[in-house]
Formats: structure tokens, C-alpha cells, sequence
């Protein structure tokens, strides 16, 4: 036997073989695994989603919040990265716009707020097409009832089905048609008049003024 395998291995030799070992391991891991998360409010949001089978990634996450209460954390996932609205909401892939809860709250309050907030950022000429949509949209989340502290709302876009509400990963809809729909919904947190203006700096990866 060659007298080199009886020696000590280096130091260097031993720091290549601990490299190696790491790459095989992360190389092993499911890709979920190896999609490193992002934290805000102590929630957590995988940098990879899928929606209808298209790969989307992280674009920001951002939190709505009082002085003195958090109401939700909240991601966007996009097919390619954009830090303006005008670049997310732009017709094309699918979308997800996912908050998790940090406290209880009736889902009226959400109708309620998405209503305002579409009147708000979407062209009066625009939104009498909406009207039937929206309300359909303002139904399934009516009927939910409540969300509580430590539930996920999905906000899907799904390329030729439309807008699909999940709670906690279950489909609370009929897909509603229409990516209009859908750009009128994500207006609410990142129009020219978002419901609130830290919250869209967060979702398009910018830093809030």
C-alpha cells in the first residue's frame, strides 16, 4: 500500500472533501429545499412558487401594518422580476399574490376593501366591464366567512381560466376570467393608490420612502 494513504490528509484536502460532500447533498435536496426563503414579520416565503405548472419566483414581500398591529405578510410571485406596477401587471404568465394572516379577520372586511381600493386605482371607464366579475369574486370571498391568524389567501392568476381565491391551499372559487380582473385586484396593493404604500415598495422589491 502506496505510504500517501497512511498519511494525515491536509488541510486542504480535507476542506475539498467537505465541498464535495455539500454539493452532493444540496444537489440531493428536492428543489423546494434548495429555494432559499424570505422572512418578514417571522413569516416566511419560498423564493420558487408554482402556479398551474409555470414556475414563478419571489418578486418582494411586504407587510400591512398599523403602529400598533400587523394584519398580514404578504409575497408576490412573478414569471420574470418587476420592481414598477406597470411591469407586473402586464398580461403575461401566471401570478400569485399570497398573504399569510397575523391576526383574525372577517372576510367581509377584505370584499369590502378590494372594492374600495379597484374604485380607487382602476379608470371609471373600466370598471363598469369589471362589475359582474368582481362581484362573483366579492361573493367567494364573502362566503369564506373568516380568516384567521396563521392563514394563506392565494391570489392566483391563472393564464385562460382567470383569477382563483385558495385559502390555505384550497380553491375557494371557480376560476373568474379575465386578466383585467386581475390587474384591477393586484391594484389594491400595488396601483397608484394602494391600500398601503410600504406594502407595494415591498411587493416590487423596492425600499419604502
Amino acid at each position: 500500500m502506496p505510504s500517501r494513504l497512511l498519511q494525515e490528509p491536509t488541510r486542504r484536502e480535507v476542506c475539498r472533501a467537505l465541498l464535495a460532500a455539500t454539493a452532493l447533498l444540496v444537489g440531493a435536496l428536492p428543489a423546494h429545499a434548495q429555494a432559499a426563503a424570505t422572512t418578514i414579520g417571522g413569516v416566511s416565503f419560498l423564493a420558487r412558487a408554482d402556479v398551474a405548472g409555470e414556475p414563478l419566483q419571489l418578486n418582494g414581500v411586504g407587510m400591512r401594518a398599523s403602529a400598533v398591529l400587523k394584519g398580514f405578510a404578504a409575497a408576490l410571485y412573478l414569471p420574470q422580476p418587476a420592481r414598477s406596477a406597470e411591469q407586473a401587471l402586464q398580461p403575461v404568465g401566471a401570478k400569485r399574490l399570497r398573504m399569510r394572516m397575523l391576526l383574525d379577520v372577517p372576510t367581509e372586511l377584505f370584499a369590502y376593501t378590494i372594492r374600495k381600493y379597484v374604485r380607487r386605482n382602476v379608470p371609471e371607464a373600466q370598471q363598469g366591464a369589471l362589475q359582474d366579475r368582481l362581484g362573483a369574486f366579492d361573493a367567494s370571498l364573502r362566503a369564506v366567512g373568516q380568516v384567521r391568524n396563521g392563514d394563506t389567501i392565494d391570489l392566483d392568476f391563472v393564464p385562460g381560466s382567470g383569477l382563483v381565491l385558495a385559502i390555505n391551499g384550497r380553491p375557494r372559487s371557480a376560476p373568474i376570467p379575465g386578466a383585467d380582473l386581475y390587474a384591477a385586484v393586484l391594484q389594491v396593493f400595488i396601483g397608484e393608490r394602494p391600500v398601503d404604500a410600504k406594502l407595494k415598495a415591498g411587493l416590487l422589491g423596492q425600499r419604502a420612502a
